[in-house]
């Protein structure tokens, strides 16, 4: 859930519970990485003649696309910034995960909880090339900073 919907929904519910000290957590991964899987989970032959569908469209051109300010279906995919920081660039989740760090994230789950944890992989995207040039990546970089400045906050 977003930062912000968490905190118009969810946090004031606990706070009128009586709740106090609540840790969020978000799980966060490297940005490109990030936008390949969208790419290619929207690259799947399921998803053919659908608004949501890649297929035809380079990641340059995806990516490009998910930069404009009212992106087309297949490119809407969101900011994972939105699940770290406040709109006004504050952050404000407590704990950060990497998601390449996915057995340590079952670890410190299993230990907070106290309960043995086992995820199913699911969703799994298409294995095509989705390099991205230089330029794309730059422009990417400057436009969402925010986008790499939570996944280099994660640990």
């Amino acid at each position: 859930m977003q930062l912000t919907r968490y905190n118009r929904t969810i946090n004031p519910l606990i706070e009128n519970s009586g709740g106090e000290g609540f840790e969020t957590l978000a799980v966060i991964r490297e940005p490109v990485s990030w936008l390949s899987s969208w790419y290619r989970y929207r690259h799947r032959e399921d998803l053919i003649g659908h608004a949501n569908s890649t297929r035809g469209i380079t990641f340059d051109h995806f990516v490009t696309e998910y930069l404009n300010d009212k992106p087309l279906p297949y490119a809407k995919v969101g900011k994972q910034a939105s699940y770290v920081f406040d709109g006004d660039g504050k952050r404000e989740t407590t704990l950060l995960s990497r998601y390449e760090n996915q057995d340590g994230l079952i670890e410190f789950l299993e230990q907070r909880l106290n309960m043995r944890i086992t995820l199913p992989r699911l969703n799994i995207s298409p294995e095509i090339e989705t390099s991205l040039s230089p330029e794309i990546e730059a422009r990417f970089r400057r436009e969402r900073p925010l986008e790499f400045e939570a996944w280099e906050m994660a640990l």
